[in-house]
């Protein structure tokens, strides 16, 4: 409604501006919503006494949620600490040209790729989803482990 250059941002500034805007629009303000910046707060509590002034609705989740995004995020941090030793793997596998080679790479590349995805908060927990998916390698593996270790042995048992 109002876009004015502002050599500083404070409630004493930013008043004027609240006062301007309310007197523009020709209706009374109903209610006031912010990121809730501390001036931003004091400037509506000058211009428009008595308006309700409430936090949005993104930052308000924000911060509601932000104890559980530290806690994503270190349990992140964790996870990031057990899979660290994937590149030594990766590098041993390069050279082959075998089968087994590249289902070795394959899975390098999932790891990898699981670790790099970050997350918004609140929206979007990226510990929780690097958990689920380096779950979903781990099942791969022991899937593959499960059906080559019988033919091993069967093979074992018949030379």
């Amino acid at each position: 409604m109002l876009a004015r250059s502002l050599l500083s941002g404070t409630a004493h500034d930013l008043a004027p501006l609240l006062r301007e805007v309310a007197s523009a629009v020709g209706v009374p303000v109903a209610g006031v919503i912010s990121d809730g910046q501390t001036s931003i707060r004091r400037a509506v509590a000058q211009a428009l006494p008595g308006v309700p002034h409430q936090l949005c609705q993104f930052h308000f989740l924000r911060e509601a949620a932000r104890p559980i995004f530290e806690a994503d995020r270190h349990a992140k941090t964790v996870l990031k600490k057990h899979v660290r030793g994937v590149r030594p793997i990766e590098r041993a596998a390069e050279g082959a040209n075998d089968p087994q080679a590249a289902v070795v790479q394959g899975y390098c590349a999932a790891v990898r790729s699981a670790v790099t995805d970050d997350g918004q908060a609140p929206l979007a927990a990226s510990g929780l989803k690097l958990k689920q998916r380096l779950e979903k390698v781990a099942d791969s593996l022991e899937r593959v482990v499960e059906k080559g270790a019988p033919r091993r042995r069967l093979r074992s048992c018949n030379s």
